[in-house]
């Protein structure tokens, strides 16, 4: 993806979000790192910080303000390119599509969402369902 479609897709993941999270940001105050690495560094970070010795499509790290220190970073994202886009084409997705998908999924982590519970899943799945429709892509949970 381009610069611009990560941007646009990030605008439109916070802009539907935001407000249920964090009623301090706006669009014009917010800011995410998105970090392109290999499967090999994914794995690493993996290991370390969720204990899972395989490499995995996108990590999230929300970014925890310490007391009194009041700026606007939401966190970072880290995608695997060679996981994403091998994703992609095993599901017989577009790899844009594939790629917007992610970029949404780890938005929403960073604003606060999860898919520990079944509860949680669904309510996470139907928003991205939902915002990916709006972009113009299919449903990321049927078959295709």
């Amino acid at each position: 993806p381009t610069e611009s479609q990560f941007q646009q897709w990030l605008d439109d993941a916070l802009l539907s979000q935001i407000s249920k999270y964090r009623d301090d940001l706006s669009l014009d105050n917010w800011e995410i790192t998105i970090r392109l690495v290999d499967n090999d560094e994914i794995q690493q970070l993996n290991k370390e910080y969720r204990e899972k010795d395989k490499p995995t499509n996108v990590l999230s790290f929300p970014f925890e303000s310490p007391p009194g220190v009041d700026i606007p970073l939401l966190g970072d994202l880290i995608i695997s390119v060679p996981y994403v886009n091998n994703e992609a084409e095993q599901q017989s997705k577009t790899t844009e599509a594939h790629w917007a998908h992610m970029v949404l999924h780890g938005c929403l982590h960073l604003l606060g969402y999860d898919h520990i519970t079944t509860e949680d899943a669904e309510e996470m799945e139907n928003i991205e369902i939902q915002i990916l429709r709006e972009w113009g892509f299919s449903n990321p949970y049927e078959e295709q």
